[in-house]
C-alpha cells in the first residue's frame, strides 16, 4: 500500500483559487506541454493502479515569481490543455497560503516550485516526477532533503531553499526527496533542461 506521502493529489497547503480563464502565451506553453507530455510517456509522470496522480511540471513567468503549474490530480491525464495549468501568482510559506488563476487548483507539489523558483532567479523551469528505481538509486546521493520532511508542506519548501544554497545542487539539477517516497525535483534554465535533468539520471 503507498504512503500518504506519494499522493500528490493531497493539498497540504491553504490554494486560494480565483476561478478564471486565462490564455498561457505559446512560446511557455508549446514547451511546457511537449515536455510534460515525454515524461508522462515514460511514466515519471502519471497514475497509480489506484488512480492516484503523480508528478507535475511548471514554466516561470519571466522576470517574476510567477509560474504555470500542471494542476492537481492531472498526472493520469495523457495529453494536458492550456485550462490544465493554472497560474502561480503567490506564494506565502509562511502562512502555508498559496493563491492561483485558472480553472482547477495548483498541483499540491507547487509550494516546492516556488520554493526553487524564489531561491534562484535563473531558474525557469522546475519538474517534479516519481520514479522508484531512479529515487532508490539516488537517495542521499544526490542532494536530498530530510527523510522528516513531507511534500507538499512550508518545511519542504525551507528545507529545498536549504539545499539550493549548495553550489552542488545548483550543478545536479536535482533533488532527492528523502521523506517523499519515489519523489525527484529537477530544474534548469528552460523547460528542456529541466526535463533532461531527471531523463539523463537513467
Amino acid at each position: 500500500m503507498k504512503t500518504d506521502q506519494q499522493h500528490d493529489s493531497f493539498i497540504k497547503f491553504n490554494c486560494h483559487l480565483i476561478n478564471d480563464k486565462i490564455v498561457i502565451p505559446s512560446k511557455i506553453f508549446a514547451p511546457l506541454n511537449y515536455w510534460r507530455n515525454e515524461l508522462w510517456l515514460k511514466s515519471l509522470i502519471g497514475a497509480y493502479h489506484d488512480g492516484i496522480g503523480y508528478g507535475n511540471i511548471s514554466a516561470r513567468v519571466p522576470k517574476s515569481h510567477q509560474f504555470y503549474i500542471s494542476g492537481t490530480a492531472t498526472g493520469g491525464i495523457p495529453e494536458l490543455e492550456q485550462f490544465h495549468y493554472p497560474l502561480v501568482e503567490r506564494c506565502e510559506t509562511a502562512f502555508n497560503a498559496l493563491w492561483c488563476r485558472g480553472l482547477i487548483k495548483a498541483s499540491s507539489e507547487s509550494m516546492s516550485h516556488a520554493a526553487i523558483y524564489s531561491a534562484n532567479h535563473e531558474v525557469g523551469a522546475v519538474v517534479h516526477t516519481h520514479s522508484r528505481k531512479l529515487w532508490d538509486k539516488y537517495v542521499d546521493i544526490l542532494p536530498t532533503t530530510s527523510s522528516d520532511v513531507q511534500y507538499g508542506t512550508p518545511e519542504m519548501a525551507y528545507e529545498i531553499g536549504r539545499i539550493l544554497a549548495h553550489s552542488h545542487t545548483l550543478e545536479k539539477r536535482v533533488i532527492v526527496m528523502g521523506g517523499h517516497d519515489e519523489g525527484i525535483i529537477s530544474f534548469g534554465k528552460t523547460v528542456e533542461d529541466a526535463a533532461l535533468a531527471v531523463l539523463n539520471l537513467d
